[in-house]
């Protein structure tokens, strides 16, 4: 008994020594600490996507967790991990920041991001460490608001916790706030938000709409209820039709990236569920590899990789045009 009441403290103990070492506040004003800046796309998402067609409109992305190997001990993933680095550049930056590049100016910065356990630990390190990842989000999209954003229109775009992290910055410098009139839209997939989180910054519900966020988490027909618990009753909509529709036919889809680099189109039927969503088992060369998936959340963004790309460009053209009559 004695041994499980010590256990917590140990393990606080040691996420704030492994965390002490970290505490020096990221410097942002080094292009080094910015995984993609524009003017200096990396070859990884330049694979996929293209330079903004807007100029007036910029994107602030935040990748998901990368940093989830259970032998792995860190809280946090220093920022200058070169192997860490790499797997974002290759994985997050090409099959998801590439779906928003031509909506905007693409910013986005290197953070030390939580373990995937932290998830799970809230309780015994996983809050201090998600907040430790989060100040350098918060102070990275500080410093782009006082250096590179001269007024233009913002799309907040993430996965995971990236989401979680924006949900922050959307409660933080949006919701209630003079910046929301800059908001064109906040994309945040992965996480379960509640419908009535934000004061003043809605769920929108039209492919259209500007000044509010989108969310969804993807799931199989056959619901993993283990995973379903964080999602249920959580705010979403459906990233074919952009609303509340219960059905987007697979002939809406507008196209899913898939690893090899190749698009697939009209691949599967999206379903809206109680705070999720769930698709059939998607059309491609390589469908037997959805059999073996529990859920489909790591495919939250590449899965709707085209549906996004054109939403996205929408949304900011919408939002020059208001500007424009304004």
């Amino acid at each position: 008994m004695f041994l499980f009441k010590f256990i917590p403290f140990f393990g606080s103990f040691l996420i704030a020594v492994s965390l002490l070492g970290q505490a020096q506040k990221i410097d942002y004003s080094n292009t080094d600490n910015w995984a993609v800046l524009p003017g200096n796309y990396p070859a990884e998402m330049a694979r996929f996507g293209s330079k903004s067609v807007n100029d007036s409109v910029d994107v602030f992305f935040v990748y998901p967790t990368i940093l989830s190997d259970n032998k792995d001990l860190r809280w946090n993933t220093p920022i200058d991990d070169t192997i860490q680095r790499k797997e974002i550049l290759g994985g997050a930056i090409a099959f998801q920041a590439s779906a928003w590049s031509q909506a905007g100016n693409m910013y986005v910065p290197f953070y030390r991001q939580a373990h995937l356990r932290s998830y799970s630990a809230l309780e015994n390190g996983g809050r201090e460490a998600l907040l430790f990842a989060y100040e350098d989000v918060k102070n990275a999209f500080a410093y782009y608001l006082e250096n590179f954003n001269r007024g233009k229109g913002i799309i907040l775009a993430g996965h995971s916790q990236g989401s979680t992290h924006l949900s922050f910055i959307l409660r933080d410098f949006f919701d209630n706030k003079p910046l929301q009139k800059q908001l064109v839209a906040a994309y945040l997939p992965g996480i379960g938000i509640d419908k009535e989180l934000y004061e003043t910054v809605p769920l929108m519900d039209s492919a259209s709409q500007i000044g509010g966020f989108v969310t969804w988490n993807t799931f199989k027909r056959k619901t993993d209820h283990e995973q379903y618990k964080w999602y249920k009753e959580k705010a979403v909509i459906n990233p074919v039709t952009w609303n509340y529709d219960l059905v987007g036919l697979r002939r809406l889809h507008k196209g899913f990236l898939f690893s090899n680099g190749k698009m697939y189109h009209q691949s599967f039927t999206t379903h809206l569920g109680n705070g999720i969503i769930w698709i059939t088992t998607p059309h491609f060369p390589f469908r037997y590899l959805a059999f073996t998936m529990k859920n489909y959340h790591a495919g939250d963004v590449n899965l709707f990789w085209e549906d996004i790309r054109l939403n996205a460009l929408l949304r900011s053209e919408t939002y020059l045009k208001n500007k424009q009559k304004r």
